[in-house]
Parts: C-alpha cells; sequence; structure tokens
C-alpha cells in the first residue's frame, strides 16, 4: 500500500523561566475542534522561514511574544482530521520560545484555554506521545535557562 509523504506545519514550544525556583514552564492551548492541549502550530507560509512561522503562530493563538530559536529542538507526528473529514498525516517540526511578552489582544483570543505549567504536567496533557517526549527532553535537559536563543546567541 501506497503511503502519501507527511504534510508539514511548523510549532512553538512556548517557555519561561519561573523566577522564584528556577523552573521551567510550557505554555499549552486547546485545539479550537476538540479542546486537547497542544502547543501553536500552523502550516508553512510562503515567503518565511519555518521559524518564523512558529513564532507567528505563538501570537495568533496565544498571544506570546518572544525570541525563537533558528533550530527546530525536534519533530513529531501526528493525524490531523480536515474539515472534509480526511485524516492526514503531518509532521510537526518545533521551535522552542521563549516568551517576554504575553498580549491583551490576539487574533484568536477567547477561541483557545491557555495555560502555564511545568514541563511534566504539560506531557502529562498532551495526547502525542512524540510531543510528549519532545517536551520532556527539553525540560529535564534543561535547554530553556541554559541555551540562550536570542540571535546574538544563536550565531555564536
Amino acid at each position: 500500500m501506497l503511503r502519501r509523504p507527511a504534510r508539514i506545519q511548523y510549532a512553538a514550544l512556548c517557555f519561561r523561566l519561573r523566577k522564584k525556583r528556577g523552573e521551567i514552564e510550557v505554555l499549552l492551548i486547546t485545539s479550537r475542534d476538540t479542546g486537547r492541549w497542544v502547543i501553536p502550530k500552523g502550516w508553512p507560509m510562503e515567503g518565511r522561514p519555518s521559524y518564523a512561522v512558529a513564532e507567528r503562530e505563538a501570537f495568533e493563538e496565544a498571544g506570546v511574544k518572544g525570541r525563537v530559536q533558528k533550530e527546530p529542538i525536534g519533530h513529531y507526528i501526528y493525524h490531523k482530521v480536515l474539515s472534509q473529514g480526511l485524516k492526514v498525516r503531518c509532521k510537526v517540526q518545533v521551535y522552542s520560545l521563549e516568551v517576554d511578552e504575553l498580549s491583551k489582544n490576539f487574533p484568536e483570543k477567547g477561541e483557545r484555554r491557555l495555560e502555564w505549567v511545568s514541563y511534566s504536567e504539560a506531557a502529562a496533557r498532551v495526547a502525542e506521545p512524540g510531543l510528549k517526549k519532545l517536551i520532556l527532553d527539553f525540560g529535564r535537559n534543561g535547554l530553556a535557562p541554559h541555551q540562550p536563543v536570542s540571535d546574538k546567541n544563536a550565531q555564536a
């Protein structure tokens, strides 16, 4: 049986460092269709690099602004049900985004729930096994506090 190649999407793993404890918190949002916990993601946009698409989706879906890493931290696979009922396999490239600012107004405000949780709680809430592993690895390896993601540091 022939298998179609996975469609590609780009996502942002939005995080912040809790100042009191120095722990990583991850921002989860609910999907608009099923209400399950996910991270902001979207389809490629012509003329935009993949990391910029992830950054844009994070703003549109969750109202966050910050510094996005230009290299993906990994990927995961899931099956998306399109509006026509067709199921497609999607490969999601994930970029870390250190959140600096939360906007009060953003395009999808009121369409989703947003919640900051520990990385272990985030991993427990998401359904996709690959995304669970990605979040756990990110939190356990301490990538957020030890590898700055600003453009200056990314080029060093």
